[in-house]
Order: C-alpha cells, then structure tokens, then sequence
C-alpha cells in the first residue's frame, strides 16, 4: 500500500498531532537552560518556574490596584471586540455576498467596489479609524469589522456563483422568485461555507485585534502584551501568546464542530 493511501488511527492522530508541540516545548526549555546558565539574570527565555509564577501572578491572584484578575479581564475584552467584529463581517458578506453572486444587476454595482475595498490594507485605516470614532470599542470593532467583511463578501459572491445553474432554473420553473431563490435554495447551501470562510479569516481578526490594543485600550490580550514589554517580561508575555494561540485554535475547533452538528453533508459533499 502506498504512503499516501494509509490513514493514521486516533491514536496516531492524537501522537503526530502531540509532537510537533513536545518537540518546541523541548527545544525551548533547552535553550532556555543554555541561556540561564550563563547569565542567571536572562529575561529572553525564562524557564518553566518563572513562567508558571507569572501565570499565578496574573491570572489567579487579584490585581493590588484594581482588585480584579487581570488575565480573565483581558480575555474577556479581547473576546468580546473579536466575535462582535467577525459576527458584524459574517452578517455585512452574506448580505452583500449573495445578492452580488445572486442578482446579475446587482453585481454589476457592487462587486467591483468589493473588490476595490478588499485591496485596501486595514492597519492603513487604524488612525481614520480612530480620528472618526474615537478611541473607544467601536473603533476595535471596525478594524475587525473592514477587515473581515470585504474577503467574506467575495467568498460568498463566488461561491455563489459556483452553485449548479441546475438549481437555479428548477426554482424558477417551479415559480419561485428571486427571493424566495436565495432564501430556500442558496442561503442552506452558502452557510457552512461562510463558516468555513470565517474560520480563514480568523487570523487576521486577530492579527487587527492586537494591532487595535496595542495603540489604544485599557485593557485585552494585545494591549497587555505591549504594556510589558517594556519590562522585558517575557515570562508574562510567552503565556499570553501561547493563549492566544490556544484561544484561536478553540475557535477554529468550534467552527468545524458546528459545520459538522449542523451542516452533515457538508463534509460528504466535499
């Protein structure tokens, strides 16, 4: 049998799955260790000890000025600014998407100002975006939002386009209208690929997320990581990336279980 016909089982799955982790986590303590035995004193590569401290520190231990768990606090944030911006894009690309896929006269307006507006870096927009709405949540939200929407709205355009002509022309005969058309026969077939859609932009959302926090907030994950690096704290800021990561990586996993809970055929078809 050839290599590229055999299939790990579960147990296979969960070890190669396990190991490219186990051997950064291996490398990692290693240097780590180089780096401490010769300057005690090194903040590059702190060692697990220092690092699990940190994490007691931030995320167990109320904060002495405000009283409040600062790493739950900017989890919290963070979370809320993502979901609202990737749920505002999701909602702006099937609403702009369908009909620019759907509707041929449509289209003709829209798609290529989607496709112009797609072009335009976000980050660019950061200082317009904070010189019109201030500094507060609705800015974040923005940036995720202008980032998001333009890629989701093209997806759906061209997915929607990618759908049997077949279709389209039975519901027509059938005496459907246009919007009885998009609502019955399209709509099913584009969701579970607008999740997929949402599930490739979910890197950029957090990539404008960081950037937001970053220049301006009080409080989430990016703007505590820029407010101690100034310290150097590398034992504060490697558990925040690592949760990031995991936090991305949940999102992704509950995106694919909600296409496989709701969306069974999805997964057959392709």
């Amino acid at each position: 049998m050839r290599l590229l016909n055999k299939q790990p089982g579960k147990l296979g799955f969960v070890m190669g799955a396990a190991l490219p982790f186990f051997v950064a986590l291996l490398i990692y303590v290693s240097a780590s260790s180089i780096r401490l035995a010769e300057n005690p004193n090194d903040k590059l590569l702190p060692d697990l000890s220092t690092i699990s401290a940190a994490i007691q520190r931030v995320a167990f231990e109320p904060d002495r000025r405000t009283g409040e768990y600062v790493f739950w606090q900017d989890t919290a944030a963070s979370l809320k600014r993502l979901l609202t911006g990737v749920a505002l894009g999701a909602l702006v690309g099937l609403t702009i998407g369908v009909p620019n896929g759907l509707i041929p006269w449509f289209g003709a307006f829209w798609s290529p100002a989607v496709r112009a507006l797609s072009m335009i870096p976000p980050l660019a927009i950061l200082p317009i975006l904070f010189i019109m709405f201030g500094v507060g949540e609705f800015a974040k939200v923005m940036l995720i939002l202008f980032g998001t929407a333009p890629f989701l709205m093209r997806d759906v355009e061209q997915r929607v386009r990618e759908l049997p002509r077949e279709q389209l022309i039975k519901a027509q005969t059938l005496n459907a209208s246009t919007w009885q058309i998009a609502l019955r026969v399209v709509l099913p077939q584009i969701l579970p690929r607008i999740v997929d859609g949402i599930r490739l932009t979910l890197g950029a959302a957090w990539l404008f997320l960081i950037a937001a926090e970053a220049i301006a907030s009080t409080d989430g994950l990016g703007y505590r990581i820029f407010l101690v690096r100034r310290y150097l704290a590398m034992d504060v800021i490697l558990p925040y990336v690592a949760w990031i990561t995991f936090l991305a990586f949940m999102l992704d996993f509950g995106l694919r279980q909600l296409n496989r809970r709701f969306f069974p055929w999805y997964g057959t078809e392709r």
